[in-house]
């Protein structure tokens, strides 16, 4: 897959282009109802002989437009995204950088220069999409402002139960620790990545030694907690506990929650490695302890605890 970052106004030529099938949204999350809008136009793109393409935005368009916003956690981070599209068969992904010259071109100049110039031939939107300065364009409009140049498909509402899926509701269940259906939306685990650093050795000392996580700061955590995850490195997958929180018992004064994962029946050294965990089921809340040896008690209960999900869920 081909990453094109673009900025209004980009400088690529129409005729340069190949014709494109390409789907259009912000795609935080790339839940069941992104997915759909995707393979839609991935498979557009394969019926009518075209490359296939992602038409995303970066940062989150609140950084840009709600005064109160600095800064977005995000369900998938850019560098995930990119990874799961190209899985999903993307071609090219194109990412228009989300600023104040942007919100403020009228729907039909952001067609002009981001569709017709990009020589897409069929542009695949879900059913609340909309562009333009002060979402003035939706997709009610885009076939008056399509110049009669490319087709659109419009998806409608993907829904679990009687609500639609949506990266709202996802983040909402992720801060309630309801881990297991946020992943049913998403249609697959919550993922993070993050570089093992030096930590306090503290789970050493008491029998569980633990990776401690620089996850970057761009990423939404789920709930403050004890996780049953998998941990992929290496092209292996391993079970294990994370715990996700700010280590009470042992510290009094931490600002920033840290993630520290237990790989079961793992031991060697990971400092500098890179691992992704899959998060799979919230077991606890964090606690504070009165002592180390309560601490062992209860962490040795949350391993037979997360054993037994792993061993009944396969």
């Amino acid at each position: 897959m081909r990453t094109i970052k673009l900025t209004y106004p980009h400088t690529l030529l129409l005729d340069e282009l190949p014709e494109t099938a390409a789907a259009i949204g912000f795609f935080d999350g790339i839940h069941e109802g992104h997915q759909k809008v995707i393979k839609t136009a991935v498979n557009q793109a394969k019926y009518n002989n075209m490359e296939s393409a992602v038409i995303t935005f970066h940062p989150h368009p609140s950084v840009v437009l709600k005064q109160d916003v600095e800064h977005v956690q995000y369900i998938t981070p850019l560098q995930e995204k990119q990874q799961m599209l190209q899985r999903l068969g993307v071609d090219r992904l194109y990412i228009i950088t989300f600023n104040k010259e942007l919100s403020s071109l009228e729907p039909q100049s952001f067609i002009d220069h981001f569709i017709i110039q990009l020589n897409i031939k069929h542009l695949v939107a879900g059913f609340d999409f909309s562009y333009g300065h002060k979402g003035k364009g939706n997709v009610q409009t885009i076939d008056a402002h399509s110049r009669d140049v490319f087709d659109v498909t419009v998806i409608d509402q993907v829904q679990a139960g009687d609500r639609k899926i949506s990266s709202t509701r996802i983040r909402e269940l992720l801060q309630s620790g309801e881990v297991e259906r946020a992943n049913e939306l998403l249609g697959r685990p919550l993922i993070v990545r993050g570089i093992v650093k030096e930590g306090d050795k503290r789970g050493r000392e008491i029998g569980y030694p633990t990776a401690n996580l620089a996850i970057s700061n761009d990423v939404l955590l789920p709930r403050i907690g004890i996780y049953a995850v998998k941990v992929l490195f290496k092209n292996e997958v391993y079970e294990g506990m994370a715990s996700l929180g700010y280590n009470p018992t042992f510290t009094a004064d931490r600002d920033e929650p840290i993630v520290e994962v237990n790989i079961f029946d793992y031991n060697n050294d990971l400092y500098g490695e890179e691992l992704v965990l899959e998060w799979h089921h919230y077991i606890r809340d964090e606690i504070k302890f009165n002592s180390a040896g309560e601490l062992i008690r209860q962490i040795e209960e949350d391993e037979k605890q997360i054993r037994r999900y792993f061993a009944h869920e396969s």
